[in-house]
């Protein structure tokens, strides 16, 4: 194994990648935490061995050595190993595994031979985070699994940043493929959010107006008992009171202007104003806030004449076609709050209140230079549901060179279900966030669909059956997965250059769809490192099945190209040096196209990385 190069290391709960390895004829170094353990059990056998000598009969000695089970076992110069007690509290294989393994433990071996090669390099590692590697010993290791740093694509407010750098990068709007979002850190960005809240607001007051005939509620949704969560906060049903009273008779009309005003700078006229945002001050926004929230979360009536109703019309349409994300938006104007480095739906807060979201940033307004504690993204009000519960898909993909850019796209992904049905009425975790790790705290709700699956997670296969049953079958592969390989590679193509990427090595990714109505994916987050612990039979077949692929295309591929690779399929590389363009696998969806492809090797950026166009200089005097 020494002489082949086949010594690895795995830090992590991932019993798949070490069995995998094992059967390829690997052989694991146990990290230095693991060898203190095995050299402090070696030492104790030792001492019970000697112990055990000492008061045998003298045939006996030198012939036999202690078996902590009881009895004599044979010398090392026999066929049959010595015991050596099992050093980890590994995850269990699947249970057919188990039943096809023979009464020897296998750890007997694979511990002896972990401490003979107890001194070498390994040549694979497999980690679940690089900090808990001894740095001197990670600059040896051939093949890692983890790139230096890939916080500009796998943290909130990092893609958040790399996304809004991407028309300079590439001729691609954000705003098809990733709901709106912004740092609110950042004093320009909390500007901008509260700015864009209110236009939405403006927005979704004109979709009420239209829904309502006179005072009279159409399509008032029946509110569910709450299960409410920490950290989130209902959204009030239509109350009696509410639908007891009307909204001032100015508030169609100031939704109007403000639209009409949104409009004009949208087309670019406002270009000779001195104010650069006339939709600021063209109204008392706390008046006008305070008067939406009345109707959309009261139910307060609206009185809509014949001249405002094809105004209203004329409008919307005329800014669906200006603005990508207003197919999302519904009438609530819900926003997410993310914390920026939180993984798991750790932190999580919902609410339709600007005051609210304030608030929270209030605490978090930090210098350029630090990493701002909170994001805030427009929550998709118009999700497609299965059985009227929400859902997202996790999609991996892989990266094995950063330059030049290379990426593969895993072709089976699965779907993960909310346990409650969908409502926008109560926004508690159990509706709205589809993390196992947040839903597996949930029974399933009695309200529920009960053709939800019990370990609420679909298969892809699964999910292009059920489209097919709607008519839509061709949604899958026509716009669904055209539109995540598109926001991948996008999402990619913005960071790459801020990214520590290292010869050699590759990672793992997992991204996180949500899908409107229209069948068009919406990217949420980036995760590095995404869980491999299986939650139910599908989830245990796939994380196997990628995990077994990524070996592959690791350790087979680059030696033989024709090998197989599984589910992998190769949507991107950049080809040429210095001036030159990329090359999308032949049948995938259209990628970017680079400009060059940079021969620096990758240094760690800052936490934050942004562009400064500012230029500094001193003044030379005249030789």
């Amino acid at each position: 194994s020494v002489q082949e190069k086949k010594i690895f290391a795995v830090k992590g709960p991932y019993p798949v990648i070490r069995s995998l390895l094992r059967a390829r004829g690997w052989v694991e170094r146990k990290l230095p935490c693991d060898d203190r353990r095995l050299k402090q059990q070696l030492r104790d056998q030792k001492k019970q061995r000697l112990e055990t000598e000492s008061s045998a009969d003298g045939d006996e000695k030198g012939q036999a050595m202690l078996n902590p089970h009881g009895g004599a076992q044979p010398s090392l110069e026999t066929t049959e190993p010595p015991h050596y007690p099992s050093l980890c509290n590994e995850e269990e294989e699947d249970k057919q595994e188990d039943e096809e393994e023979d009464s020897e433990d296998s750890d007997d071996i694979h511990d002896l031979m972990s401490y003979l090669v107890r001194d070498q390099v390994p040549n694979f590692l497999w980690t679940i985070r690089l900090n808990s590697i001894d740095q001197e010993l990670l600059q040896k290791i051939e093949v890692v699994n983890r790139y230096h740093w890939v916080h500009p694509l796998s943290t909130k407010e990092g893609l958040c940043l790399s996304l809004q750098n991407l028309p300079w990068v590439e001729q691609a709007d954000p705003d098809t493929f990733f709901p709106r979002c912004y740092r609110l850190g950042t004093v320009e960005e909390r500007e901008a959010f509260i700015e864009d809240f209110r236009l939405t607001a403006a927005r979704s007051l004109l979709k009420l107006a239209l829904e309502k005939a006179g005072d009279k509620l159409v399509g008032t949704e029946q509110c569910p008992k709450s299960d409410k969560g920490p950290g989130w906060h209902r959204s009030p049903c239509h109350s009696q009171k509410g639908q007891g009273t009307s909204s001032p008779p100015r508030l169609v009309e100031e939704a109007l202007e403000v639209c009409e005003q949104h409009l004009a700078v949208l087309g670019h006229q406002d270009i000779d104003r001195k104010t650069p945002s006339p939709c600021r001050t063209c109204i008392d926004w706390d008046s006008f806030l305070q008067d939406y929230y009345h109707v959309a979360h009261e139910g307060a009536g609206l009185a809509l004449s014949g001249a405002q109703q094809e105004r209203c019309q004329d409008l919307l349409r005329r800014l669906a076609e200006q603005l990508p994300q207003v197919s999302i938006e519904g009438h609530l104007n819900v926003w997410i709050l993310k914390p920026s480095a939180k993984s798991r739906g750790r932190g999580i807060v919902c609410t339709t209140r600007l005051e609210e979201v304030l608030r929270l940033a209030r605490g978090c307004t930090t210098p350029a230079v630090r990493v701002c504690q909170w994001v805030v993204q427009k929550y998709v009000e118009q999700p497609l549901t299965i059985f009227d519960t929400k859902f997202d898909i996790r999609q991996w993909f892989l990266v094995t060179d950063g330059n030049p850019l290379t990426v593969w796209f895993y072709q089976d992904c699965y779907l993960r279900f909310c346990s409650e049905p969908f409502s926008l009425h109560h926004l508690e975790h159990s509706r709205h966030l589809c993390n196992v790790s947040i839903q597996k705290r949930y029974k399933k709700s009695p309200h529920q669909d009960p053709r939800v699956p019990p370990h609420r997670v679909w298969s892809s296969k699964q999910f292009q059956g059920y489209l097919a049953q709607l008519g839509r079958g061709d949604a899958w592969h026509q716009v669904m997965v055209p539109g995540m390989k598109a926001a991948i590679l996008n999402s990619l193509r913005c960071a790459q250059d801020h990214m520590g990427f290292r010869k050699g090595s590759f990672e793992l990714f997992g991204a996180d769809f949500l899908v409107g109505k229209d069948c068009q994916p919406w990217l949420l987050e980036i995760n590095s490192c995404p869980t491999m612990s299986p939650s139910s039979v599908v989830t245990r077949r796939l994380c196997a099945n990628v995990q077994r692929d990524t070996l592959r295309l690791v350790l087979d591929h680059k030696d033989n190209p024709s090998c197989s690779i599984g589910a992998f399929e190769l949507i991107y590389k950049e080809v040429g040096w210095g001036l030159g363009g990329g090359q999308a696998a032949p049948g995938t969806c259209e990628a970017p196209t680079p400009c060059y492809v940079s021969l620096q090797a990758a240094v760690p950026p800052r936490p934050t990385v942004g562009i400064s166009l500012m230029v500094k200089g001193c003044s030379l005097k005249k030789p």
